[in-house]
């Protein structure tokens, strides 16, 4: 019984994780646009957040992989150093300002593609098969354009608001927070999607890092750090002439700085190497839509953010080609696990039969000459 319980927690883990991922995301997007939109700088905010994120996963990393964590090479060292800048730096930061463009909705669920950014980037690099005879493979190709489709949707067409929770943007805040122009909605899609772009590179490099460099802690502490290093270098450049961009107070932003570092960047590192071990990433990204809708339903009680019926078609579009993609996804993991235990179990069986035969060999080998041992013995004896 207790075995069994194991087993299904052990399935369910990456479930767990990856869910868990989306509540802080939605947090995070929730805090982070109310501290922009009280002016914070979203090149400070990238810094103080993996600042705080190394603070905490430094001394773990330290203390619990000291046997484990395996030695650094130049080539590893390389690829943390580029995943410090595709994250942290790239991403966060297009991110950001894509979000200061539009609302925290319209952002995260622009950020729906990236599912399907990671999984034509996986089929390119041949990290995931597509067989387009197979209905799976069909279900993945026709998912992918379906999220495509639906952000490009979700930006050109506004439609009437919608009315939802019984919140409604009748001040000016709240107009410029929901009302965003087309102009605004395109630059700030367009930088979303070139971070979507950077995050798909990075999910997929990670998966690789892990494999050379199986310390998760570590490798966030790495990332934290360099992160930290190279998004300071770029912080410091654009803000070169606001120093009091660096000012941080018992507010807002600084709960949106620590909230985000541990959580969204210390843990959810972590949390994604683990996953990645057992899943990879595709699996990892295919949960955003979860997010989504924790966000729209958080930025309409905290932000008062206006939803349109346009932007609601479009999210609609890209959770049903995410699903798509998902169920792809799970059919072919599931007979993939099928075929592998049908591949193990004769192999096992082959193995323990020829292990067997070995010993009775073996035996009968001995028993033989253990006999003419004792024939010999007794010729000589007749013999004196």
């Amino acid at each position: 019984m207790a075995g069994s319980k194991q087993k299904l927690f052990n399935r369910l883990k990456p479930f767990i994780g990856v869910v868990f991922l989306q509540f802080g995301y939605a947090g995070m997007d929730v805090l982070s646009k109310a501290a922009l939109n009280q002016g914070m700088s979203n090149y400070v905010f990238v810094v103080y957040r993996h600042v705080f994120a190394l603070v905490v996963t430094l001394p773990f990393a330290v203390f619990l992989e000291k046997k484990v964590r395996p030695k650094m090479t130049f080539s590893i060292f390389m690829k943390i150093v580029i995943l410090s800048l595709l994250e942290p730096v790239i991403d966060q930061n297009l991110y950001f300002l894509g979000m200061k463009y539009t609302t925290a909705t319209f952002a995260v669920s622009m950020y729906n593609v990236l599912p399907a950014i990671t999984f034509l980037m996986a089929w390119i690099l041949r990290l995931e098969k597509v067989k387009l005879k197979s209905v799976r493979s069909q279900a993945k190709v026709v998912g992918t354009l379906a999220t495509v489709a639906g952000a490009m949707i979700m930006t050109l067409i506004k439609g009437p608001i919608l009315d939802l929770f019984g919140t409604h943007g009748s001040n000016t805040h709240n107009l410029e927070n929901g009302g965003i122009n087309i102009q605004h909605a395109i630059k700030g899609s367009v930088m979303i999607t070139i971070g979507c772009f950077s995050c798909a590179c990075f999910m997929i490099l990670q998966a690789i890092t892990i494999e050379a460099y199986p310390a998760e802690l570590s490798l966030t502490a790495w990332i934290c750090l360099l992160g930290s290093v190279e998004g300071g270098i770029v912080a410091l450049v654009m803000e070169r002439n606001n120093f009091s961009a660096w000012s941080l107070k018992w507010d807002t932003k600084l709960l949106a700085a620590v909230y985000s570092g541990i959580v969204c960047s210390g843990m959810a590192y972590y949390i994604q190497g683990a996953v990645m071990k057992d899943r990879g990433p595709v699996f990892v990204t295919t949960f955003n839509p979860l997010g989504m809708v924790i966000v729209a339903i958080m930025g309409s009680f905290f932000l008062a953010e206006q939803m349109y019926l346009g932007r609601a078609i479009g999210a609609v579009v890209i959770i049903l080609g995410l699903y798509l993609v998902v169920w792809g996804k799970s059919n072919e993991y599931e007979s993939s696990s099928t075929i592998t235990e049908d591949h193990i179990l004769p192999a096992k069986q082959t193995i323990e039969k020829s292990s067997e035969k070995d010993r009775e060999e073996h035996s009968n080998f001995e028993v033989i000459t253990l006999s003419k041992l004792g024939a010999a013995s007794i010729a000589q004896d007749e013999q004196v």
